[in-house]
């Protein structure tokens, strides 16, 4: 088993609404390996982008803790933390917001590198063009001097990549970091993300709402499915897309679209008991899924949160009370 280089250990973390306390994350538990791939992935609003931000030390934790090579973030200081936050970098979903709009390519590539003398004895503006020449910004001299207003949304994406590779990171938080680009050209992306891996070494958590798209990226790697601030599952993907476990999980691969008609047809459409998810002022008691899971156990979904645990002779881990003490799901029948 390959060392963790994130631990994130009962993390929960809340906002305040007015005088409403919101709870956007509750008892997040998982670790990811170096050189791992691991998605999360759940439905817009279940704390994603939250657990990213936290894993960079972006948002503290309301409680818990997020360990980085064995040490708590929050205890770190000095050189230290400063070592923390060249290791572990961020892309951000929207590259329309989180680039600097007066700032050319080359400044905001360039600063990074003069923070952290990072330039290797080549003057900045060198390396600034290796980077740009690593994600593709080709031919360099038409991109370096631009502002982002001049750049198209893929373009400005592969700035946002190359912003974070400039301190040489261990860990990237991919925040949903190709939803915001055609379709036409988030292949192209993904595949260069993948390649980073494999040439720098780097270790990257991918946060969608898209199943199909974590299932092209991580099929080597592991998947955690979240749903309203919980991971309900996390598992190698091999495990999760063709053996789903838990209810949400299954709703999920259920509603992904088939390009082949004939399997449209003859695929298994799940009916939900209800489609308004529970607000998160408003939390039901128990799993959070049960108004809505079609395998709902009348006294056992509604009593109890369950815990995220290992299933017999399997890699994955899922948080369903009927399925741990029974072993097998039945569709609930009023």
């Amino acid at each position: 088993m390959t060392e963790p280089i994130i631990e994130v250990k009962q993390v929960y973390r809340s906002f305040k609404q007015g005088r409403q306390i919101v709870p956007v994350l509750q008892d997040l538990n998982f670790a990811v390996n170096k050189l791992e791939f691991l998605c999360l992935v759940g439905e817009s609003g279940c704390g994603k982008t939250t657990t990213g931000k936290i894993i960079c030390d972006l948002l503290p934790p309301s409680a818990g803790k997020v360990l980085f090579e064995g040490e708590d973030i929050a205890s770190l200081r000095g050189a230290a933390y400063r070592r923390f936050r060249r290791s572990v970098q961020i892309i951000h979903q929207d590259p329309y917001a989180s680039l600097n709009p007066t700032q050319t390519v080359a400044a905001m590539l360039s600063y990074p590198l003069q923070r952290h003398k990072l330039n290797k004895g080549k003057s900045v503006r060198q390396r600034v063009q290796e980077l740009m020449e690593r994600v593709d910004l080709l031919p360099v001299e038409d991109f370096i001097d631009k502002y982002p207003h001049q750049l198209s949304g893929g373009q400005r994406q592969r700035v946002s990549i190359a912003r974070a590779l400039t301190t040489e990171p261990s860990v990237i938080v991919a925040d949903e970091s190709v939803s915001m680009v055609d379709v036409s050209i988030r292949i192209g992306l993904l595949q260069m993300m993948m390649d980073l891996r494999d040439q720098l070494g780097v270790t990257i958590v991918f946060i969608t709402h898209d199943l199909a798209l974590a299932k092209y990226f991580a099929w080597q790697g592991r998947i955690g499915v979240m749903y309203l601030g919980r991971l309900v599952e996390i598992g190698p993907t091999p495990d999760i897309i063709g053996q789903p476990q838990h209810p949400y999980t299954k709703v999920l691969l259920s509603a992904i679209p088939e390009p082949d008609p004939e399997k449209t047809r003859n695929k298994e459409q799940i009916r939900l008991r209800s489609e308004d998810i529970p607000r998160l002022t408003e939390l039901p008691p128990g799993c959070t899924f049960h108004p809505r899971c079609p395998w709902y156990v009348e006294s056992v979904c509604d009593s109890a949160v369950p815990a995220l645990l290992a299933r017999a002779n399997s890699k994955t881990k899922v948080a369903c009370t009927p399925l741990q003490q029974t072993g097998d799901l039945q569709l609930y029948e009023p």
